[in-house]
């Protein structure tokens, strides 16, 4: 039998990626993948796997494609499990996602799981891991929460936003998944000046909430409260490479987790001059708007 599950994957092109990941949640009953118009053959993959295609059209600011997915799809299910085209589920979470929503007394209400980074042909053990996200959950009760109303230029999916649970519990999956975020160095960086974008517009606008204590994970909402106090302090791009090298034991990975480092200095000093380019655009287009923001900027959880 299959387990009693809906599947929601966003994509876009991702015809690469799509077979391992699909192949790892055969299990599941039911499966969407929510495409933004992709032109390298995805949609016949994802049907030839037994999904439901669905297709996605963006406003350019909100909502984006996973919470629309949740507002929108008719799930067969109560239970909803959020996965990436890039993400591979092990083996062994079929026997744990079967008896989590088989039970009709189960009273948590969202799941974290863990996952683990592929870089540069090794698996990071240290830097960016653990790595948490609440995926699992009653999709009446879950929404991804909302952090800016401006269009961030980011893409049409979200980017660091998490997974709030509306009066509910959550917990912790036993089972981790692979990450196979960054094939090469060029999608590294292609993704993470996408990231700055949104870093930058985030940080700038002055309706941002400050505080991650909603997040229902001590651990997630610590490293958003620990982001949001490095705004205020200089040398931020050493400051990120000595989290991920030294804070994180990324020297523990080797040279890749050297590499990995680095590559996230350069992308936090990205942010920094790119919220310093959207500080002076809005001077120049509205200055009283931005004299009434807060002094110090906001921005995603590490």
């Amino acid at each position: 039998m299959k387990v009693p599950v809906s599947i929601l994957i966003p994509i876009k092109n991702e015809a690469h990626n799509l077979p391992r990941c699909l192949a790892a949640v055969s299990w599941a009953d039911e499966i969407f993948v929510v495409d933004s118009n992709s032109s390298d053959g995805s949609q016949a993959i994802a049907e030839a796997h037994g999904a439901k295609v669905v297709q996605f059209d963006f406003n350019g600011i909100w909502p984006k494609k996973k919470n629309w997915s949740l507002e929108n799809l008719p799930f067969s299910h109560e239970w909803v499990f959020i996965l990436d085209a890039d993400e591979v589920m092990p083996p062994e979470s079929e026997a744990e996602f079967r008896a989590i929503v088989s039970n009709a007394s189960q009273a948590v209400d969202g799941w974290w799981i863990n996952r683990r980074f592929m870089f540069l042909g090794r698996w990071l053990q240290h830097a960016y891991y653990p790595n948490w996200n609440l995926r699992l959950f009653r999709h009446k009760l879950g929404r991804y929460e909302k952090l800016t109303d401006v269009n961030t230029a980011s893409g049409d999916n979200e980017v660091h936003e998490h997974v709030v649970i509306q009066g509910g519990r959550t917990a912790r999956l036993k089972c981790e998944m692979d990450h196979y975020a960054f094939p090469t160095v060029d999608v590294f960086v292609e993704k993470h000046n996408r990231y700055a974008n949104w870093e930058a517009r985030v940080a700038t606008d002055r309706y941002l909430k400050a505080s991650g204590a909603g997040l229902q994970d001590s651990s997630v909402g610590l490293r958003r409260r620990l982001k949001n106090l490095s705004q205020k302090l200089p040398f931020r791009p050493a400051l990120r490479f000595l989290y991920v090298y030294l804070w994180q034991r990324g020297f523990l990975d080797g040279i890749e987790g050297w590499h990995f480092a680095r590559l996230h200095a350069m992308y936090e000093y990205l942010c920094v001059v790119k919220t310093f380019e959207q500080r002076l655009r809005l001077a120049e287009t509205r200055p009283q708007e931005l004299q009434a923001q807060p002094q110090i900027p906001v921005s995603s959880s590490i």
